[in-house]
């Protein structure tokens, strides 16, 4: 590992090359706030994708495409006066500092769950913050991540489950009152009216909020465990389609049961033998 005075040479090497770039190259000098927010969003969803894969390597090569972004807003900032990269760090370690009294005040925490209580309250004092417990979730989340936020938020002052068992419960009551309204919907294979739609919409949110809580309770996250089957299903369907192509057969002429036999056969291979 570097020493910090290599960290800091390493940073200030990266400030150069942003001034550089901004004054000679000609598209890094055209770009804005606004031209590249979709390009953070994506570098963002990378790093994402690299830390799902626990590829040390890849992790640390996207950790740099977004620090890239960080820099280079600072940079388009500071030319109109705006604020710079001291900024940015200083308005952050102040906020660290402030929500962490107990490590930089009086405040006591002795569990990781006691610092999220305790984040939370902060927060909420805060002159520039969220007055209310759900304010500080931003809309732009994705849904399910949305969702995680909500329910670990709202837990942080008191609203959740006395023991985590109880969830199952709720999960299995959402997923009754789901199928309940799907056999009334649909009763002989026919298509929802849009208000039996909206109806099965809407307890299918139930379930997925349920199961989300789940997830929470249980300290996984869900995003996570999802992607983490998305890859495992794209493993295993490769499988089916490769062998496919060996036996030169489409997959569409494939029978559902030669294709099942195929998916037994993926899940034996060494990468999924455990899942």
């Amino acid at each position: 590992m570097h020493s910090r005075q290599e960290q800091l040479q390493a940073f200030d090497r990266l400030l150069t090359v942003m001034n550089d770039l901004r004054e000679k190259c000609p598209w890094d000098r055209k770009q804005t706030f606004e031209s590249l927010r979709q390009n953070t969003i994506e570098e963002v969803n990378e790093l994402a994708a690299a830390i799902v894969k626990q590829d040390m390597t890849d992790i640390s090569k996207e950790l740099g495409d977004v620090l890239l972004h960080v820099v280079f807003y600072a940079k388009i900032a500071s030319e109109i006066g705006e604020f710079d990269i001291a900024d940015v760090c200083n308005r952050l370690c102040d906020k660290l500092i402030f929500r962490h009294p107990h490590v930089y005040g009086q405040a006591a925490a002795a569990s990781a769950e006691e610092v999220s209580k305790l984040w939370e309250q902060v927060k909420l004092k805060e002159k520039d913050g969220n007055h209310s417990v759900l304010g500080g979730v931003p809309d732009s989340l994705p849904s399910l991540v949305k969702a995680y936020r909500i329910q670990d938020k709202a837990a942080n002052v008191g609203f959740d489950w006395e023991q985590k068992e109880d969830v199952w419960d709720k999960v299995k009551e959402e997923i009754a009152e789901f199928e309940a309204e799907a056999k009334e919907a649909i009763p002989q294979g026919e298509d929802p009216t849009p208000e039996q739609k909206q109806k099965m919409e809407n307890e299918m949110g139930d379930i997925l909020f349920a199961l989300i809580n789940m997830a929470r309770l249980y300290h996984l996250k869900p995003d996570n465990a999802l992607e983490q089957t998305n890859q495992k299903f794209i493993r295993r369907f490769n499988y089916i389609e490769q062998k496919a192509k060996e036996k030169d057969t489409p997959l569409n002429k494939m029978s559902l049961q030669q294709m099942e036999t195929l998916w037994q056969e993926a899940k034996r291979t060494t990468e999924d033998r455990n899942e």
